[in-house]
């Protein structure tokens, strides 16, 4: 939709101090700069002996796997295996020693895997009691996708393929390189997310912004806070949507074919602004970054791109403000007019008190947002005051029997959601 201002809901969520505007597209939002921007990273401790997230009643939370060095993005094969990439944030030289301590404290940064691991549950009694280091030696891995023998692995700078058939434990081959990505970035905005579309000949790919708003200059964002959509039979690229700061998680809505991405908004404005959302993403849109928010124009371009300014399409639903919304997947199990799209918020570092750190459910009805956003994993959070977490939810992903699997990167875990039997 063009600019234009939807519904919104007012929705208090457990691991935020104060309620946020989260829902539809908000109605009201706080002013910029009207409270001061603050670095506020978690201190990871990890999880006690016996100590699981919370979900609702009427659902179980086991642990898949632990152990393992900082998952990142989880992909689930035709034959039941699991591959995971493993990465971290590389540290910046010229960081500011404030942020950079906070990464450490959080865990974000340091020493990289850069590598996938498969998981297998072979009794399928809900863990994976085999593990085996499929590949090492990438650079930054996040996204996966296969098909057709091959699986596609995106590195922060490129996506490559490699041959590999179902069950099968390691790949030694070498990649095949199919397209190269501009590589480093702001914050965490190194990761390269994947999707393959619905008949196999097209392959999604995000790329987050090389800056917040803009600040190095635009030629510095080509083919950035971008997706791209690269066709396999030709290699060609095309730039499917542009303006999204940091799209992270992708995934089609059931029964319609519409990609829905993640993104992370702005930083540097306050506290309550802007908030992070999902969208509905249509081919050749634009959805304002840098130079808007919610069709509103970011001060910091004030009188820049009117031209843009005029096409910019709205995001579909709020999910607050620097929440850091990573993860999307939708339900499989469920009918097309009670479906549900859940959603990792990775938690907040740019913001007094902490938001996010749970996995929130959208509700949808025949592939639109039928509701507002509600808690359904929680518990992550161990004590607000001294600023500690548990862990912190990266991304999701969905199976058809309903099984939600949650990848949690600072606890070194992927946690397995089911309904109690």
């Amino acid at each position: 939709m063009k600019i234009a201002l939807l519904s919104a809901a007012l929705v208090a969520l457990p691991g935020a101090a104060v309620a946020q505007e989260v829902g539809r597209v908000p109605v009201a939002q706080a002013e910029p700069y009207a409270t001061p921007s603050v670095v506020n990273h978690p201190v990871t401790i990890g999880w006690p002996a016996g100590r699981t997230p919370t979900a609702p009643s009427g659902y179980r939370v086991t642990r898949y796997a632990g152990g393992l060095d900082y998952p990142r993005q989880a992909l689930l094969l035709p034959n039941g295996d699991m591959l995971v990439s493993e990465a971290r944030t590389k540290p910046k030289l010229d960081a500011d020693p404030e942020v950079a301590r906070g990464q450490a404290l959080s865990r974000t940064s340091g020493y990289s895997a850069n590598r996938i691991t498969l998981l297998r549950d072979a009794d399928g009694d809900g863990v994976a009691e085999q593990r085996f280091v499929l590949r090492e030696g990438l650079n930054q891995p996040f996204g996966m996708a296969w098909q057709g023998g091959r699986l596609y692995v995106a590195n922060t700078d490129g996506v490559v393929s490699f041959a590999y058939r179902l069950g099968q434990t390691r790949i030694d081959g070498a990649p095949r390189p199919l397209v190269t990505l501009p590589a480093g970035g702001y914050n965490n905005h190194w990761t390269r997310n994947l999707l393959l579309s619905a008949d196999g000949k097209t392959l999604y790919v995000s790329v987050g912004s090389a800056s917040n708003v803009g600040e190095h200059g635009m030629e510095e964002e080509r083919r950035r806070a971008a997706i791209l959509a690269i066709d396999l039979p030709s290699g060609r690229e095309r730039l499917y949507a542009s303006g999204l700061r940091n799209p992270v998680g992708m995934d089609f809505a059931p029964g319609t074919g519409v990609l829905w991405t993640a993104v992370n908004e702005r930083d540097e404005f306050g506290d309550d602004i802007a908030p992070d959302y999902l969208v509905g993403v249509r081919a050749g849109g634009f959805y304002g970054w840098p130079y808007s928010y919610y069709g509103k124009q970011d001060p910091r371009h004030a009188n820049q791109r009117r031209d843009l300014l005029a096409t910019t399409l709205l995001p579909d639903v709020a999910v607050g403000a620097h929440a850091a919304a990573l993860g999307l997947a939708f339900a499989k199990d469920r009918p097309a007019n009670a479906q549900i799209a859940y959603v990792a918020r990775h938690g907040s570092w740019n913001r007094s008190r902490f938001a996010g750190y749970d996995v929130l459910a959208v509700p949808f009805a025949d592939g639109s947002p039928a509701g507002a956003p509600q808690p359904f994993l929680t518990g992550f959070i161990a004590d607000a005051k001294k600023g500690e977490v548990y862990g912190r939810p990266v991304s999701i992903q969905t199976r058809g029997d309903g099984a939600i699997f949650v990848v949690d990167d600072a606890g070194d875990t992927i946690w397995l959601v089911r309904r109690a039997a």
